[in-house]
């Protein structure tokens, strides 16, 4: 028989994992939902002296009521953390590693050793907040009572993930019971030997909080060391269609799935093939002739073959990308083949690096591309009042600054296959890099969007927001332009070599050079 030993998040006791353990229970399994001191188990006088090694000790003694039952010591535990719920999780499965069976992150993160769970808050403002706090040398003041974080109201259970799915009752339940953090939950370093790396694990994402298969795909294929152990064969996935909170949306899918898992089923990842370049390394799909470039700093021109200052197209690569990626954004062969292509047309091709390496660095990297683009209009060689921006991928968050409040020499803006709002786990709801709110201020500026067909999902409802928003000020048709790839993937100028491909790379860049010498 299984044993599933179900850890809650943050605010949360042992009562939301009711309907998925009475589920779970109906198929034949064993299963503890852990009451978190604190958070439905012994509590101190506000949250004093409770911290992430008592919810640690709380997981363990579970495990180990678990081993002292006579005739259950070769029953198989599994340990299902949410949120939150991973650090206790891991700290637990590190001492009992010989007893665990599988591990499940359950739209969790993956603390290292050395990580508190502050790392993990995915509001970036309260997580610095809480951070300042601390360093301060204690949590008192906007944040509520000493050693403690308020709960959430109702309508601000977003800053900690999507709610999407959820029935009106049980969120209003989950409001009601919900109950403060002990702040030194959060703000403990997680300790880990390493012992419980050889525990078989399995990660279920919810789709609806920004996480999914192929976008965890994607960032091992970048080149990420921490996601590498990811494509080993004792590592699944599962995916759910829904928000943050997979026990009350959905579940029975969620107990079907944690079966599922404790069987070893699962999607595996595929390793970097050593014989193969990743798919943002290959060959770039237009046949184009070799430019020198100038490099200067982060920034490389491609110039050319033309008298007199030139308009200039700066192209802006995507992310988040590991700092410890090679070769950098701007040696990929999509954002050179891009920039020999405007070189060769006439016009100064600009490509960077940026420090886009977490989510957490959306203002560092917007400060490196304005920097950059102020280097490239002081050059003699350029046509300072005649600039096109370029965005790519998660980049795309990127635009929100120059749709805002648009320059006079700012006469193009284009996306391919971008992100045009924040992924609801990103934690940047209410930030400046939301630019389905910012086309409000976009005025005449003329934009052209790259669609893809096959985009991911989670990426391709931010497009569709972007342009409902764009409509919705006037700036449907006469400033937007959609250059649509039905059958083209994210990525495809590497990815998809086709001569659907193609055309759209032509027609979207014949529409920038267009705009830009008008």
């Amino acid at each position: 028989m299984t044993v599933f030993i179900l850890v809650p998040g943050v605010f949360t006791g042992a009562h939301v994992w009711e309907d998925a353990a009475a589920r779970l229970a109906a198929a034949g399994a064993e299963v503890h939902a852990v009451a978190l001191s604190g958070l439905g188990g012994p509590r101190g006088a506000a949250g004093v002296g409770i911290d992430l090694e008592t919810h640690i000790a709380d997981v363990l003694a579970v495990i180990d009521s678990v081993g002292a039952v006579a005739g259950r010591e070769s029953r198989e535990i599994v340990l299902v953390g949410h949120d939150y719920g991973i650090h206790p999780v891991l700290g637990a499965a590190d001492r009992r590693a010989e007893r665990i069976a599988r591990i499940v992150f359950l739209d969790a993160g993956m603390p290292q050793d050395g990580t508190p769970a502050l790392a993990a808050v995915p509001d970036q403002s309260l997580r610095e907040q809480l951070a300042e706090c601390a360093g301060a040398g204690g949590p008192a003041g906007a944040e509520g009572a000493d050693g403690e974080l308020p709960p959430p109201a109702r309508d601000e259970w977003l800053r900690w993930g999507s709610t999407a799915g959820i029935p009106d009752a049980a969120l209003d339940r989950l409001t009601a019971l919900a109950a403060p953090q002990p702040l030194d939950t959060l703000l403990q370093p997680l300790r880990l030997t390493g012992a419980a790396a050889a525990v078989p694990t399995t990660g279920v994402l919810c789709t609806g909080n920004g996480a999914s298969i192929e976008l965890v795909q994607m960032q091992v294929g970048f080149g990420d060391p921490a996601l590498q152990a990811l494509t080993g064969p004792r590592v699944t996935f599962f995916e759910l269609p829904t928000g943050h909170w997979p026990m009350l949306s959905c579940p029975a899918e969620l107990a079907e799935v944690l079966l599922r898992a404790a069987a070893g089923e699962g999607h595996r990842l595929e390793p970097a093939d050593a014989a193969e370049p990743p798919a943002h390394l290959r060959p770039f799909l237009l046949d184009l002739p070799e430019l020198p470039r100038e490099r200067t700093g982060n920034v490389d021109l491609y110039l050319p073959d033309a008298e007199g200052p030139r308009p200039a197209v700066v192209f802006v690569h995507g992310g988040p990308l590991p700092a410890e990626a090679r070769p950098t954004p701007r040696d990929w062969p999509t954002l050179m083949g891009y920039a020999r292509y405007a070189a060769g047309q006439g016009v100064v091709g600009v490509t960077l690096d940026h420090r886009l390496h977490d989510v957490a660095d959306y203002e560092r990297a917007a400060a490196d591309v304005a920097a950059a683009v102020e280097m490239v209009r002081a050059d003699p060689r350029v046509d300072a009042d005649r600039v096109a921006l370029w965005f790519f991928s998660g980049g795309g968050l990127l635009t929100a600054d120059w749709l805002g409040a648009p320059p006079a020499w700012l006469r193009c803006l284009a996306a391919t296959y971008p992100i045009l709002a924040p992924l609801p786990n990103w934690g940047l709801a209410g930030s400046r890099f939301h630019p389905a709110d910012a086309v409000a201020g976009a005025g005449a500026l003329p934009i052209v969007l790259t669609r893809v067909g096959l985009e991911v999902p989670e990426i391709a409802a931010t497009v569709e927001e972007f342009l409902a928003a764009a409509k919705n000020c006037g700036a449907d048709g006469a400033n937007v332009e959609v250059v649509d790839v039905p059958n083209g993937h994210h990525g495809f100028g590497t990815l998809d070599p086709t001569d659907e491909s193609r055309e759209a790379v032509h027609r979207a860049m014949r529409s920038v050079l267009t705009h830009l010498t008008a």
